[in-house]
C-alpha cells in the first residue's frame, strides 16, 4: 500500500507511547492519527510528534473510534486490554474495508493471561512448571484457556473478529513483564519492578512473596516496540511474511526470571545505594505483601510462562535490551527520586 494511514490509541501511555516512537522514527511518511483524551495530552503529544493528527474523545467515545477506523488502514490498540466497547468499536470500523483494501488491527494484550491458576488456587511465591508458547501451542492458547481469565474477554473478541477474515485482519501482542525507560511523551514507567521498589524503599527493608520461586517471563519495551514495528510494517506490506486472525498470536519476551531473584537484587541495590540499612529480605504472607504492595501477591508472586516463537521465526524480531535483572539499580534511582529519597552517609 502507498503511506498507511494509522490510527493509535494509548499514545501517552507507556506501551502507547514507546510504540508511536518507534513508528514515527522508522516511518516519517506515514499517516499518524491518535486518540487523546484531554488538551494538555495532546499538548504533550504533539510537542513531541508534531505531524501526528489528534482526535479527541476516550475509550468510551465508540462512534470516534468507528470513524478512525473506517479511515485507517491499521489500527494500533495500545490503551486498555480489558476494554471490550473500544475493541469491538474499532473492529467494527475496519469491517468496512473490502477485500482490496483490509484493514488490520494490532491489539495488546499481555500473559496476565496466564494467571488464573495462581488466582484461582490462592497462591503466591511457588514455582508453576506450565509454560505456553505461541507456535506449536497457539491451538491451546486460543482455545483452551478459560474466559475468566485476565484479558481473555477481549483477546476472544479479537479472535473472533467482525466482518470477513479477507477485509479485517488482526493481531494480538501479548507482552509479560516489561520494563525499561519509555520514549514517549507521557508515563516513561512501568508498573510491576518499579512499584516492587518503591514498596522496598518505602518499607526500609526488602522482602520475598512467600518462596519468591514463581516465574515471568520479561521484554524491555525497546525490544518491544520493535515487535510492533515489524507486525505494522508486515501490515503496511498487505501481510508480509506474518500471521494473522486466528494464528496471529504474539508473545513478545525475551526469556524468564525467578521473582525472587529480583526482589533480592531490589534489595541490594537498595543498600548499596545507601537508602535503606539492609540487604536481607523478610519472607512476607499474603496479608503483609498486600500491605505494602497492593495486588503484589498476582502481580510478582504469581507465575506466567509463555515462549515468544512466532515474533523471531516469522518477523526476524531480536531482542538485543539488557535483562531486567541488569536494570534493578536504575528503577531503584527511580523510584528513589520519586519519593526524593537520597543515599545516607
Amino acid at each position: 500500500m502507498a503511506a498507511p494511514k494509522v490510527f493509535l490509541t494509548g499514545t501517552t501511555g507507556y506501551i502507547g507511547g514507546d510504540g508511536l516512537y518507534v513508528l514515527y522514527q522508522a516511518h516519517p511518511d506515514w499517516e499518524f492519527s491518535a486518540l487523546v483524551r484531554t488538551k494538555e495530552k495532546a499538548t504533550q503529544l504533539v510537542s513531541k510528534f508534531p505531524k501526528v493528527r489528534i482526535v479527541y474523545g476516550d475509550l468510551d467515545s465508540a462512534d470516534i473510534l468507528e470513524e478512525e477506523a473506517m479511515k485507517a488502514d491499521i489500527v494500533y490498540h495500545f490503551a486498555d486490554a480489558d476494554h471490550a466497547g473500544s475493541a469491538s468499536a474499532l473492529l467494527k470500523g475496519l469491517s468496512t474495508h473490502t477485500p482490496d483494501r483490509p484493514g488490520w488491527y494490532i491489539h495488546t494484550s499481555g500473559t496476565g493471561l496466564l494467571l488464573l491458576d495462581d488466582i484461582s488456587a490462592g497462591s503466591y511465591g511457588i514455582h508453576r512448571s506450565k509454560v505456553y508458547d505461541d507456535w506449536d501451542g497457539i491451538g491451546e492458547v486460543r482455545l483452551s484457556i478459560p474466559d475468566k481469565a485476565p484479558h481473555r474477554k477481549v483477546d476472544k473478541i479479537v479472535l473472533a473478529g467482525i466482518g470477513s477474515p479477507e477485509t479485517v485482519k488482526t493481531a494480538i501482542i501479548c507482552p509479560p513483564v516489561i520494563y525499561g525507560p519509555g520514549r514517549g511523551s507521557g508515563n516513561p514507567h512501568s508498573v510491576q519492578a518499579y512499584r516492587l521498589a518503591a514498596a522496598v524503599l518505602k518499607r526500609q527493608k526488602g522482602f520475598l512473596v512467600g518462596e519468591g520461586n514463581n516465574i515471568w517471563h520479561q521484554v524491555h519495551i525497546h525490544d518491544l516496540s520493535n515487535a510492533y514495528l515489524l507486525l505494522g510494517e508486515a501490515a503496511a506490506a498487505g501481510g508480509g511474511s506474518a500471521t494473522w486472525g486466528k494464528e496471529g498470536y504474539y508473545f513478545a519476551e525475551n526469556g524468564e526470571f525467578v521473582w525472587g531473584d529480583i526482589q533480592r537484587a531490589v534489595a541490594k541495590a537498595a543498600f548499596e545505594k545507601k537508602l535503606i540499612p539492609t540487604e536481607e529480605v523478610d519472607i512476607l504472607g499474603k496479608e503483609q505483601v498486600e500491605a505494602v504492595y497492593p495486588l503484589g501477591t498476582i502481580l510478582i508472586g504469581s507465575n506466567s510462562r509463555a515462549h515468544a516463537i512466532r515474533a523471531k521465526k516469522l518477523l526476524g524480531w531480536v531482542p538485543q535490551q539488557p535483562s531486567l535483572l541488569e536494570l534493578i539499580p536504575d528503577i531503584v534511582d527511580i523510584e528513589a527520586q520519586n519519593l526524593g529519597l537520597t543515599g545516607k552517609e
